[in-house]
């Protein structure tokens, strides 16, 4: 009962802030419907400087045996308004799939005790970067539709599946309040001077060396505010996520996900002595003023790193994620051969999806089927480029791809 007062109070919002839930678009691949979901996050409460790392388990997604054909995101006021990036800044943002009994718990940070999470394809150790999919202030502006006949095949139980286990999916929002902040750039960088702790969210002393990222900007810490701030007060904020998909259908191709990271070092073994307790994909990392100028005399910082692919395939997709001061990144085959490059587009006034000095866009690639490929075990080199004018911390490199495998050599999905 509860369930269904629930549903029909979504719908009712959704209708009064004019969205329209799981509406079919047009027809392709023999009539089969294209269809947009358009959801809600639970509420969560912003704080000026305040900074909310969640996560929600079983939230509203498509069911059953679908093909997702592309997922959008931002973030949007108890109105329906597009929030700005200067007034809550999406660090990132996952989607991850997983396997749990349907009677378990599901409110913890961690989820049900039981579950099974179904990693993307690739290719970091362990539980880093396993999400389906993954944005930040670039959401609004960079394009996800997958092309036809091409799909991420969902809704069917990977091999070693429990009986009785369901489908569920994760949301992770980490976003951080810039309202009266002292510095919206240092904070969205995650400078622990100005979140003043000592130590990270597992209790671990943070090294006078690391000066910035993800261990300084916890959930529930706090980047110092300008002097004598008044008038602002808490805000409660969603996610709004638009799902694309279709029901699926044998003429569907299936798509790997694969998620490359500039920071791994292709080790996958533990090391208590590293900040993260493991080597491989660290995830983010600093950029210093030392790069060398380029043809303009502008700095620049280049990361590079090789990344061996387990399968291949044709690309059928690709697109990066960056931070601030970012300037591209681009993937290169074992040969040298360009697969993709992914620029960033940065805002130029004040409204949302065009906020000055933030990434709101990143560029994709859209290869036509069959002329990009990588091989079986192919050693891809990712570089990913940043400003160096002066010292940012805690920036990301990553690559994503999807990848159609030939009919005779499709793998089935990772469980964790």
């Amino acid at each position: 009962m509860m369930k269904a007062l629930k549903c029909w109070l979504l719908t009712v919002f959704l209708f009064s802030i004019n969205l329209h839930v799981s509406e079919p678009l047009h027809t392709k691949l023999d009539n089969l419907k294209l269809k947009t979901s358009v959801f809600l996050s639970p509420k969560f409460i912003m704080k000026p400087g305040t900074v909310q790392n969640n996560f929600y388990y079983n939230i509203d997604f498509p069911t059953g045996h679908i093909a997702i054909k592309g997922f959008d995101a931002e973030i949007v006021d108890e109105a329906g308004n597009p929030v700005p990036l200067y007034e809550t800044y999406i660090h990132h943002l996952a989607i991850v799939r997983y396997y749990a009994p349907p009677s378990s718990d599901q409110k913890s940070k961690d989820g049900p005790n039981s579950k099974f999470v179904v990693r993307n394809a690739g290719v970091c150790q362990d539980d880093i970067l396993n999400q389906y999919f993954g944005l930040g202030p670039e959401s609004r502006k960079t394009r996800t539709t997958l092309p036809d006949p091409y799909g991420v095949e969902v809704g069917v139980p990977p091999e070693g599946t429990p009986d009785g286990y369901e489908e569920g999916w994760m949301l992770n929002i980490h976003a951080i309040d810039m309202r009266g902040v002292k510095d919206r750039s240092k904070c969205g960088e995650c400078r622990c001077d100005l979140y003043n702790v000592t130590e990270d969210e597992n209790g671990r002393s943070i090294e006078d060396n690391y000066y910035g990222g993800l261990r300084c900007c916890y959930d529930g810490t706090q980047c110092r505010l300008k002097e004598g701030l008044q008038g602002l007060g808490a805000k409660g904020v969603y996610l709004k996520y638009t799902v694309k998909w279709m029901e699926w259908d044998d003429s569907i191709n299936p798509l790997k996900i694969y998620i490359l990271d500039v920071t791994d070092s292709g080790e996958r073994i533990l090391n208590s002595t590293s900040p993260q307790g493991q080597l491989g994909c660290q995830v983010e990392y600093n950029v210093d003023s030392n790069g060398a100028p380029d043809a303009h005399g502008k700095k620049i910082h280049i990361k590079r790193t090789r990344i061996m692919i387990p399968h291949g395939g044709d690309v059928i997709y690709g697109m990066a994620h960056q931070h601030p001061n970012a300037m591209g990144c681009t993937l290169y085959g074992q040969d040298g051969r360009v697969i993709c490059t992914s620029s960033p587009t940065y805002g130029q006034g004040k409204e949302a999806g065009n906020e000055a000095g933030y990434v709101v866009g990143m560029g994709t690639c859209y290869p036509r089927p069959g002329s990009v490929k990588v091989k079986d075990g192919e050693t891809l080199i990712l570089e990913s480029r940043y400003s160096a004018t002066t010292m940012h911390t805690g920036v990301m490199g990553l690559f994503h791809i999807f990848v159609a495998e030939s009919k005779d050599n499709v793998h089935s999905p990772l469980l964790m």
